[in-house]
């Protein structure tokens, strides 16, 4: 037991530290909590409990060192968290299997577009908000929200870039409110798996405790290192995670 949540620790570090600068923890983090022999629905809330700590602290970090647009984010997070609970209620309705390819083809463009865009997030092109762009963006919010709480890999990926596109900030300003509405469409899910008993504690708060030390060492690198220093990160883990998908895929065949 003893030795189990050591491992989980140090699976939930890692997994908290690519996550506050790319997105793509819970491909380390679920998984790890999946091997120990968590079942399913509690490995999916126990996940859920972790990295919402996690993005919590790195959402403080990027908002403490003005990485976060409020103007914005007004806008944008009623929608995130709309979108994410009609997603956790579509989920217990439909297969997210019909939904895993279409994933897998996004997921790998924006990591392959990123891969060959040499300028892509590099500089912060945002000037102003408009009616238009704020459009565009409550779009997102909703979509990505709804697809947090309905499947969720990616999720990150998908922010980041649609962020990026959208009002031309840089990889940095990006994660920053990228990790804010992700922290919100969590509470959604996080809540819904408390309220059916799948979490849990036992593994859950002491993986808590070391992903929140790993979100904010992950958050105080990206600040520092920059958007030269995320990129990479960002497409290692979009890649990672169509990896990830195209295996279960091929495996569930």
């Amino acid at each position: 037991m003893t030795i189990t949540i050591v491992l989980l620790c140090i699976a939930g570090f890692v997994a908290a530290f690519v996550d506050s600068i790319a997105g793509g923890g819970g491909l380390i983090s679920l998984p790890a909590l999946i091997a120990a022999g968590v079942p399913m629905h509690f490995a999916l809330g126990t996940n859920k409990f972790s990295s919402t700590a996690a993005a919590c602290t790195s959402s403080i970090k990027y908002a403490a060192s003005g990485k976060v647009n409020f103007k914005l984010l007004k806008y944008l997070l009623p929608f995130t968290l709309i979108g994410s609970g009609l997603g956790v209620n579509a989920a217990l309705m439909i297969d997210s299997r019909y939904l895993k390819p279409l994933v897998l083809v996004l997921v790998l463009a924006v990591g392959l577009y990123s891969l060959f865009s040499k300028r892509i997030g590099q500089e912060d092109k945002f000037r102003k908000l408009t009616k238009a762009n704020i459009l565009l963006g409550i779009i997102l919010a909703f979509v990505i929200g709804f697809y947090d709480g309905f499947f969720g890999p990616g999720t990150g990926s998908f922010l980041i870039f649609g962020l990026i596109s959208i009002f031309g900030f840089d990889f940095i300003n990006a994660g920053g409110n990228a990790r804010v509405m992700n922290f919100v469409s969590n509470i959604t899910a996080l809540i819904l798996f408390a309220v059916q008993g799948k979490i849990n504690y036992l593994y859950g708060i002491p993986v808590a405790i070391v992903m929140i030390f790993g979100a904010r060492l992950g958050t105080i690198f990206a600040l520092k290192k920059g958007a030269k220093f995320i990129k990479p990160i960002f497409i290692t883990m979009s890649l990672a995670v169509a990896g990830k998908m195209l295996f279960d895929l091929m495996v569930g065949m």
